[in-house]
């Protein structure tokens, strides 16, 4: 059974982390204002000296613990996850699954907005895990632990743990490809799912002669995006040991290999903050150092590959069956064309939004939780 969860991070822990980041040793700086070559420097050294000598990681964790945390064992794996009931008379369970670089804080802007009841009374039970590997659930000790599996585990988790005889799933970045997962193994109790992105391996699963010209432009954009943008992809899928050694030592090393993912991926147009406060980014990267699970939550693409391969070569592909939303946000990594995605799931709502990018709950949180409200009400 699920126990209340308490996020409390020892003090040797942040004294230690503090000490690494006051010792860093860093790079000579070459001219990289855009961020064309990485982690701009001079941001990241005035990001690592406030993480240092201002942050106040037990504000930050004392606004975490304001929210319901739970924690439970599913098929041996312990699994961190948020659950905040809606305050209307009739709520809709809702499942919201993050990705990488982040972690379950990519929601805590959005719980409010859904948990909050509307004038017809109607408002969602919200329920934010930490995927396997990810902040607080445990880390798996054996091969294995891909989206389906996590899928699996996030299933059982609102039907056997929590009850719900039917639910919503929104997912993002890897969040998408395990919400697919989830509709496709639970039609029966999936009332309706919300992405933000299309699985990137469904690219790979048409033969180019056969598709449209929005989707060779797609293609052509995802060719484009591999090569000035995929290289960290390539290296979590097949080397993720060799560079989580560093990352798991070196705060400073761990923020500039996250940091950039957030700026590139990010409407900030430019300036970071923008978008995103020194303490959103920190608190994220903090608990990534504080639960040493950068190793495991990198090494889901590597877990991923193999399942993507058999996937994309398979000439049986299935199409979710299951109402779905999208919601397109224009800074996000390769938006794909609606007529590519109704190629695989059952589209029944499709928002150009105005402005956003990969990570739209933290960015836009408004926008995004409006969109899944409208969703609820044509389901």
């Amino acid at each position: 059974m699920a126990h209340p969860f308490k996020i409390s991070i020892e003090t040797a822990v942040l004294n230690d982390l503090r000490n690494r980041l006051q010792n860093a040793r860093w790079t000579n700086p070459i001219d990289n204002d855009k961020w064309e070559a990485g982690t701009n420097e001079t941001y990241l050294k005035e990001l690592c000296a406030y993480w240092a000598n201002g942050f106040n990681w037990n504000k930050n964790e004392a606004y975490l613990n304001s929210f319901s945390h739970f924690k439970t064992s599913i098929d041996g794996t312990g699994i961190h996850f948020i659950h905040e009931k809606g305050k209307g008379a009739n709520s809709m369970p809702l499942l919201l699954v993050h990705g990488f670089p982040d972690s379950f804080i990519r929601f805590l802007k959005v719980i409010p907005l859904l948990t909050a009841a509307d004038e017809n009374g109607f408002s969602f039970d919200v329920v934010v895990p930490s995927l396997p590997g990810y902040g607080f659930s445990d880390i798996p000790d054996k091969p294995g632990m891909n989206q389906q599996r996590m899928a699996s585990l996030f299933t059982k988790l609102m039907k056997n743990e929590l009850g719900y005889s039917e639910y919503m799933v929104h997912g993002g970045d890897w969040g998408s490809s395990i919400t697919e997962q989830i509709a496709l193994n639970d039609e029966q109790h999936v009332k309706g799912i919300h992405l933000t992105d299309v699985p990137w391996y469904h690219l790979f699963t048409i033969a180019p002669n056969e598709l449209s010209a929005a989707e060779q432009k797609y293609l052509q954009a995802g060719q484009q995006w591999s090569q000035t943008e995929g290289a960290y992809a390539m290296i979590q899928s097949t080397r993720p040991q060799s560079l989580t050694y560093g990352l798991n030592d070196s705060p400073v090393g761990l923020a500039g290999w996250i940091i950039e993912k957030f700026y590139h991926w990010s409407d900030c147009n430019g300036r970071l903050e923008n978008v995103f406060t020194k303490d959103e980014l920190l608190t994220n990267l903090t608990i990534y150092w504080a639960t040493q699970t950068i190793y495991s939550a990198i090494n889901l693409y590597y877990e991923a590959g193999a399942l993507l391969m058999q996937m994309s070569k398979s000439k049986d592909i299935k199409k979710v069956a299951v109402p779905t939303a999208v919601a397109q946000f224009p800074k996000d990594m390769i938006p794909a064309p609606r007529d590519f995605a109704a190629r695989f799931f059952n589209i029944q709502q499709w928002t150009e939004m105005p402005a956003g990018g990969h990570f739209a709950a933290m960015e836009q949180p408004t926008l995004f939780a409006n969109d899944i409200r409208q969703f609820a009400k044509e389901l």
